[in-house]
């Protein structure tokens, strides 16, 4: 089975399957059509995260987070004249992309065909053009001014200077060349030579410090750890370390454990309930989360008996928390892929350009679409997520695997920047304190407790509502869907596949 937040993404991965591939191999394939069909969420000038769950072994994390440039210090930022933030369109905000490491990698360790053939269909759509889904247009059309800020952006993504309707078809023909060159040569075929020379021109012409030497030590910096982990109803729940904040996920979890989350349990109290623990847990994100190298030890720590004890006191069932507990930028858009074949094998794997359409920044040469993940850096000397030469900051996206008695039980993902950990615990919750299935665990009202407010979607009822604000929170209706998510699940008496596609995305998950 295959699940993404687009059809042809996930058909293209089945196709893979029904081949013979195995979950590495259709994953591939699927994010390769994925930066094309869906280039406002990802792209192979973004970073990507993967979990591995074999049948038989132990979850493997994979991280394929870029690297600042070599120059890129906090006294440089200064001299730019950023002092708060680096914006989301700055050069400054684009770290050495990490995704085509990360594949090759992943690939390498993993994979059982040639990627000549798992981007075949990549390829083609990338030349011969690929039909706008109707929730990516009405992305696409939210993005048009910036996109106008860049002449490379606005010539790819604004044909005849406006967004495309949906329906209508787009092609990214360079970007079909550079898919072509990675599967005959690999990873150096993005970081070395022309087209690295050119991206690293391209930004230097802007303002930014990246250069060729930069991108040539990109070439390696995925690599493979141990995952983080935490018991929850039973359920392992497994996670990337830092620099993503799938502990973040996990301390969500942890502290929600104390407390009865079933279904006898009143609505409100659940929303409350999620949005307390929501606000704990992000506060030391944004706090402490960063680079590996200043992160050793920190997940023990706040996993810790002593410490979720802490927190979980902290929460008053009938008063909302009042601090402001947010300084981060906002986070937003990202991709996700979940794929489980014929012998038992998982692949949770995001792939994100950070913001919708990154940094909005394209090097026209090349046609690369640039991310923003160095938005995430602070500007705070001394703060663990500085920013600093070759250092990698915090990240928002964060696959998932839960086992259960040892076997793999579900792979799952959930996108949107900043909710992404607050909507795992969610959907976890829903199954395992409230018996539902992935779809329509998916399908229930999201809420979201984040600076200083409570989003809620519109579907949340007015009696809900009006007891959420008398425990004293700030409620901000969504315009827009909060997230969007797919996952998994595996039968173990049975070996049947039951899988989930969020119908706040344009995607499905697929099988036979």
């Amino acid at each position: 089975m295959v699940a993404t937040s687009h059809p042809l993404a996930s058909a293209a991965g089945l196709e893979i399957l029904s081949q013979g591939g195995n979950a590495v191999d259709a994953a591939l394939a699927a994010s390769a059509v994925q930066c094309v069909v869906e280039p406002l969420m990802t792209g192979i000038g973004g970073d990507c995260f993967v979990l591995y769950a074999p049948k038989d072994g132990p979850v493997q994390a994979l991280n394929g987070s870029g690297r600042a440039p070599s120059g890129a210090t906090l006294e440089a930022m200064r001299a730019a004249d950023l002092t708060a933030e680096i914006p989301r369109t700055s050069p400054h905000a684009v770290t050495i992309p990490g995704a085509v490491s990360a594949w090759c990698l992943l690939h390498e360790t993993h994979g059982s065909i040639p990627m000549e053939r798992l981007f075949a269909r990549a390829i083609s759509y990338a030349t011969e053009g690929y039909p706008v889904t109707p929730r990516l247009a009405q992305d696409w059309a939210g993005t048009a001014d910036l996109l106008r800020g860049d002449p490379g952006a606005a010539d790819l993504f604004l044909p005849g200077g406006a967004a495309p309707e949906p329906g209508a078809m787009h092609s990214q023909p360079l970007l079909g060349d550079r898919l072509r060159d990675i599967a005959a040569k690999g990873a150096g075929a993005f970081y070395e030579g022309k087209v690295a020379a050119s991206m690293a021109g391209y930004l230097k012409g802007i303002g930014g410090t990246h250069t060729e030497e930069d991108f040539f030590a990109g070439k390696d910096q995925a690599f493979w750890s141990d995952p983080i982990s935490a018991d929850y109803r039973g359920v392992e729940v497994f996670e990337c370390p830092p620099n993503g904040q799938g502990l973040c996920a996990l301390m969500i979890l942890r502290i929600l454990e104390g407390f009865d989350m079933g279904a006898d349990t009143p609505l409100a109290d659940r929303i409350h309930l999620h949005a307390e623990a929501t606000k704990l847990a992000y506060h030391h994100r944004d706090a402490l989360i960063a680079d590996a190298a200043t992160s050793a030890g920190l997940a023990e720590e706040l996993l810790s008996q002593r410490s979720i004890d802490t927190l979980r006191a902290r929460i008053n069932p009938a008063r909302a928390l009042t601090p402001a507990l947010w300084s981060e930028p906002e986070h937003e858009d990202t991709i996700y892929i979940s794929v489980v074949d014929a012998d038992g094998n998982a692949v949770s794997f995001i792939n994100s350009l950070f913001h919708g359409f990154g940094s909005c920044r394209v090097d026209p040469a090349t046609g690369i679409a640039f991310h923003s993940r160095g938005n995430s850096f602070r500007m705070i000397e001394d703060h663990p997520n500085v920013i600093a030469p070759n250092k990698r900051p915090l990240h928002t996206i964060i696959p998932g695997i839960a086992r259960r008695n040892g076997r793999t039980w579900m792979s799952f993902g959930v996108m949107g920047g900043d909710y992404q950990a607050a909507g795992q615990a969610a959907l976890l919750s829903a199954m395992l304190d409230r018996g539902l299935d992935p779809q329509t665990a998916m399908d229930e009202p999201r809420s979201f407790a984040f600076k200083g407010e409570l989003q809620i979607e519109p579907g949340i009822p007015s009696e809900v509502r009006a007891d959420l604000e008398n425990r004293g929170h700030v409620l901000v209706v969504a315009e827009t869907p909060i997230g969007g998510s797919q996952a998994i699940e595996i039968d173990a008496s049975t070996g049947v596949l039951r899988g989930g596609s969020d119908n706040r995305k344009d995607g499905m998950a697929i099988g036979f």
